[in-house]
């Protein structure tokens, strides 16, 4: 049968339909593992721009800050549609009861109270922005306030007996239900953005607390590199013919490779500490050692 020409299109529907939240779902981790490598990295004091990590990088570091919030997220959306199917077969059930009409209104007014309180934290960052704990419960507090009084307007659109006043419901009502949905959305995607920026912090603490963990590295230089670690070894080589290394660096630990440098930390934090770029060409000569355990 000759092809009707709806084929193509079918086609790059299917796929379309396919890659877009593919593409979507990369850019997420993506930021997240972005923001956690950055909060990881500044710790030592480096830019994770200079190091100059690819997006695949990006997107492998991920499932480490984003694991808890998943977990979290998934546990909270099971637990709140059990609820949702517990309070709507109620409503339909009884849909005057006063008891259920009382915690509907109540639910209502503790999400205003949230929301605004939410709303006071935003607009008072300027006063409360060095808050340690701002950028998380601000958000909370957005998407719990936000949350709760479009739902209790669903609610209450459900318990309405009148059903031409069940559908009057205007525009204005509706667009800002959305708009609140929205703004739980934009919560939600800030508090994980937080948490995995805490989480890298956290990664970086936990490196610093042992460093031995990392690669040994024995760094050979023609230059003096005038250290005021007291950790790191410094050697003179002895003078040597068709030799150009003058100097060796010992209790050096590697932390990153980057495109075309390495980035090498003491093996024992101190509060003096630096970290030391190393760029991969013939100025250097680096040995890795074999860990101190036999085979």
């Amino acid at each position: 049968m000759p092809d009707d020409g709806g084929g193509l299109p079918r086609w790059i529907g299917t796929w379309t339909s396919i890659i877009a939240p593919a593409s979507l779902l990369s850019t997420v981790l993506f930021y997240f593992g972005y923001v956690s490598s950055r909060a990881q990295y500044e710790y030592f004091g480096i830019d994770v721009d200079a190091i100059g990590l690819s997006t695949q990088d990006y997107v492998m570091r991920s499932p480490q800050p984003l694991l808890a919030p998943l977990i979290a997220l998934t546990l909270l959306g099971a637990g709140l549609l059990a609820t949702h199917a517990a309070v709507r077969d109620r409503i339909t059930a009884a849909p005057e009861d006063r008891g259920t009409v009382r915690a509907v209104s109540l639910a209502r007014w503790i999400g205003r109270v949230l929301l605004l309180a939410g709303v006071v934290l935003l607009l008072g960052y300027t006063v409360v922005g060095e808050w340690p704990y701002y950028a998380l419960v601000t958000p909370l507090l957005l998407a719990a306030g936000g949350g709760l009084v479009g739902y209790t307007s669903h609610l209450r659109r459900l318990m309405s007996t009148d059903p031409t006043k069940a559908t009057a419901v205007t525009l204005i009502r509706r667009s800002a239900t959305v708009l609140l949905y929205i703004l739980v959305a934009a919560s939600v995607f800030w508090t994980t953005a937080t948490v995995a920026q805490w989480s890298g912090r956290g990664l970086g603490r936990n490196q610093a607390r042992d460093l031995t963990e990392l690669p040994r590295v024995i760094l050979d230089t023609k230059e003096r590199l005038h250290l005021r670690d007291p950790v790191v070894q410094e050697t003179t080589l002895a003078p040597e013919e068709g030799q150009t290394f003058r100097y060796r660096y010992r209790r050096l630990r590697l932390l990153i490779v980057g495109q075309d440098r390495m980035f090498l930390v003491p093996e024992v934090w101190s509060a003096s500490n630096a970290t030391l770029v190393v760029p991969l060409d013939g100025t250097v000569r680096v040995y890795f050692q074999f860990q101190n355990q036999p085979p």
